[in-house]
């Protein structure tokens, strides 16, 4: 190499560490073009065995010093050898790393890699053969490392970067109440759940010794491992998790086998994702009054396109919000089940209110409203109550409305807005701005049945550090028991009587018809408890909640 090459590859160097980067070897020699300095000619043709030995050379001592600067300038790609090399040493939390260069073979240098990873206090030595390749540059003429993400790691390829990090959730089983592992092939609602709460619990689960790994990451990262995450097995070294996946090129260091119990109930489930699959749309989701533990979780669009309607929709409830307003009215003193309260054709106030197929019972007490779901005898009352009570009713006795909820996974957890006029009295039969889901809806069914509201959740509060949300009050003595009277009614006699035929034990139910604007047929709702376990249900579209509703909540219960 001669006196003015030298001048030309330390000026290069200078400027590339710098920060100028691979804008800097073009400015060089259009510097040297610019000024007419006189220079030795840039070479051409494949570098020479003494400039690919002393190229790989040096390359390998700037990254094993931890110059990354200067082992990008080092290269035919700076910005992205420097990318590169930072990643490697930041995001693959690299200590240390060492290299054994091998002889040449023409234009090619194979070396091995000595990295010592240390990661929140684990640590290994990681030993790995790799290779690069010498080229001549285009612009300078130098004999440069012709830059690829195979250089940190033979399997890296385009796009790729190393990473160190926990295992993503491969390790971590996701079981029922009872221990049966869950996965999303067999209970195909729970697509979206499984990894979420592998992801918010995984590292809990271990205990805080998660199985750490280097993986490569690209484009695609991740879903191949959900989709195996399921059955609770973990890759080994050197292993891809399916294609576009990220692929473990290295342990860190092992975690133990560990899981995250839910409280569902696999034959509830099985009996709530048959009940869903038979309709073209349909949500059920059920809980145990006396825990608030969620046993059932079921939505047709979750199956297919990842919206679990069931804990994230909001929509209008219809007649099952009367649950809500026969406690306000009962604990106000405003109605009595066995009190006259007509239920007459229509009722006006703000607008002209009617009951679903105009029907009228003129000599009904509020009990046989409640359970006929007479939308007119509950308007006719909405001169009676503030035009806060019913929202406040719904947050301090059924804990709906102060997004608070903490399930294990993201959920709407309910939206009922004080009113005033014709916007407070559609409210009282579940229409309006009412936003609610059978999430909520059963929470509400589990508070009528139990007394007490006591917040639906997925897994443990206390083993996963959750913070239940709590109600102001229980429903009084007196209250409740009238409720779960007319609740009694409905189901044996009323327009529940169908769908809860041949259910024995403790039970109630509630239907619903809402109406939504420029929909031809309201959605259909049912909320039923059986003993301890109480359920909801939606079938958008489905007309009366008793005929399309009912049946997907009498499956669940039946099950359960």
């Amino acid at each position: 190499m001669g006196a003015g090459t030298k001048a030309v590859v330390a000026a290069v160097v200078a400027v590339a560490l710098g920060g100028a980067g691979y804008a800097g070897y073009a400015l060089v020699d259009d510097v040297d073009r610019s000024t007419h300095r006189e220079a030795a000619p840039a070479r051409t043709g494949p570098p020479k065995a003494p400039e690919v030995e002393g190229t790989a050379r040096d390359f390998l001592a700037a990254w094993s010093r931890g110059d990354v600067e200067e082992a990008a300038a080092l290269t035919d790609n700076a910005p992205a050898a420097s990318v590169a090399l930072t990643g490697y040493r930041d995001d693959a939390h690299i200590r240390k790393v060492t290299f054994r260069q091998g002889a040449a073979t023409g234009t090619e240098v194979p070396f091995t890699v000595t990295a010592e990873i240390v990661y929140k206090g684990r640590a290994t030595t990681w030993t790995y053969p790799s290779k690069l390749g010498v080229v001549r540059g285009r612009t300078s003429g130098r004999a440069v490392v012709d830059w690829r993400p195979a250089v940190l790691h033979p399997r890296l390829t385009a796009g790729e970067t190393l990473t160190t990090g926990p295992a993503r959730g491969s390790a971590v089983t996701v079981t029922d109440r009872a221990g049966k592992p869950l996965d999303a092939r067999t209970y195909p609602s729970l697509a979206g759940i499984l990894p979420e709460l592998r992801k918010r619990f995984g590292e809990k689960a271990m205990d805080g010794r998660p199985r750490v790994e280097v993986r490569a990451e690209g484009p695609g990262s991740g879903t191949g491992q959900e989709a195996s995450a399921g059955q609770g097995t973990s890759a080994g070294e050197g292993a891809s998790t399916g294609q576009g996946a990220e692929k473990v090129l290295h342990v860190v260091s092992e975690g133990g086998p560990a899981e995250i119990r839910t409280t569902l109930d696999a034959g509830a489930q099985r009996a709530a994702e048959a009940a869903v699959a038979a309709r073209s749309e349909a949500s059920v989701v059920a809980v145990r009054p006396s825990t608030g533990e969620i046993l059932a979780v079921a939505d047709t669009g979750a199956r297919r396109a990842g919206f679990n309607a069931a804990l994230l929709g909001r929509t209008a409830p219809g007649s099952t919000m009367k649950m809500v307003t026969a406690a306000l009215l009962l604990e106000r003193g405003k109605a009595r089940p066995d009190l006259p309260l007509p239920c007459l054709r229509y009722a006006t106030y703000g607008k002209q209110f009617h009951n679903v197929e105009r029907s009228e019972n003129p000599g009904a007490t509020f009990a046989q409203d409640f359970a006929a779901s007479c939308n007119t005898a509950f308007v006719s009352l909405a001169g009676h109550i503030a035009d806060g009570d019913l929202a406040a009713e719904a947050r301090d006795v059924f804990g709906i409305g102060g997004d608070d909820w903490q399930t294990g996974v993201t959920t709407f957890d309910g939206r009922i807005p004080p009113d005033t006029g014709a916007g407070k009295a559609a409210a009282m039969i579940g229409q309006g701005t009412v936003q609610m889901n059978p999430l909520t809806m059963a929470s509400v069914t589990a508070t009528v049945r139990d007394g007490t509201f006591r917040q639906p959740h997925l897994v443990d509060p206390k083993r996963f550090g959750l913070q239940p949300a709590h109600a102001a009050r229980p429903l009084s003595p007196v209250t409740a028991r009238a409720l779960r009277g007319m609740m009694r009614l409905t189901a044996v006699s009323g327009t529940g009587r169908t769908a809860m035929s041949g259910l024995g034990g403790e039970i109630g139910a509630k239907t619903g018809s809402a109406e939504i604007d420029r929909q031809p047929q309201p959605n259909g709702w049912f909320a039923a408890y059986r003993d301890d376990m109480a359920a909801a249900a939606v079938v958008p579209r489905g007309g009366h909640g008793g005929d399309s509703a009912g049946p997907v909540v009498a499956a669940v219960l039946r099950a359960g």
